[in-house]
């Protein structure tokens, strides 16, 4: 089977990206890894790695659509079918999503709908949550709303802290983030609408992918 052609987008310390890389999906074939800060300690898994990489400041940009196009310009050199955000810290424009639809997903540090944006560990332990998880879903023009792919659930503990809570979604993360992506590889992974299938059926959270 051909692999997939996939580019990543990070901001920061990079571990789902690593996670990927470590990974070593026959399937799969990181093609690039593009960063918006200089700084992002992901940059070395990809250069480790042997993976093209190359950072798109967007501090030197004058707007955030001049820098949506010049990021999409980048993207599309090197032709992916998958853009994956790993911890990248920008909100996206409406026109630069719908140019990856059905082909565009990220990780969330939460059971997706719930606890949407920023802060979600802090925010599970305010509301007395006894579950807390991860999600990977596809990227729509709302915030962390599209169709959900696969989630992994933990327990939220009577000693944990936004730390120890953070610490054990991310274990998560790393696990199920390189499932979605060896599935959506596969061919058995699409976008319908506004539904996530599997194998041609619709994804059902208390079945099948919940892990």
């Amino acid at each position: 089977m051909e692999k997939l052609p996939l580019v990543a987008l990070i901001s920061g310390r990079g571990s789902n990206l690593k996670a990927i890389i470590d990974a070593a999906d026959p399937l799969v074939e990181i093609r690039a890894v593009i960063s918006n800060r200089p700084q992002a300690k992901g940059l070395l898994y990809a250069q480790q790695a042997g993976i093209a990489n190359e950072v798109l400041d967007h501090t030197l940009f004058k707007s955030r659509i001049d820098f949506d196009t010049a990021l999409q310009t980048r993207i599309n050199y090197y032709q992916p079918k998958l853009l994956i955000l790993a911890g990248f810290m920008r909100i996206l424009s409406p026109k630069f999503v719908a140019h990856y639809q059905s082909r565009f997903i990220n990780i969330h540090p939460s059971l997706l709908p719930a606890f949407r944006g920023l802060h979600t560990h802090k925010r599970v332990l305010e509301s007395g949550m006894k579950e807390h998880g991860a999600s990977v879903h596809f990227v729509t023009e709302d915030l962390d709303a599209g169709p959900v792919i696969i989630q992994a659930r933990i327990p939220v503990l009577p000693n944990d802290n936004e730390e120890s809570l953070a610490a054990r979604v991310l274990q998560e993360e790393h696990r199920i983030y390189p499932q979605a992506i060896h599935w959506f590889a596969q061919g058995r992974l699409q976008l319908q609408g506004q539904r996530a299938l599997l194998d041609g059926k619709p994804i059902i959270l208390d079945k099948g992918n919940l892990q």
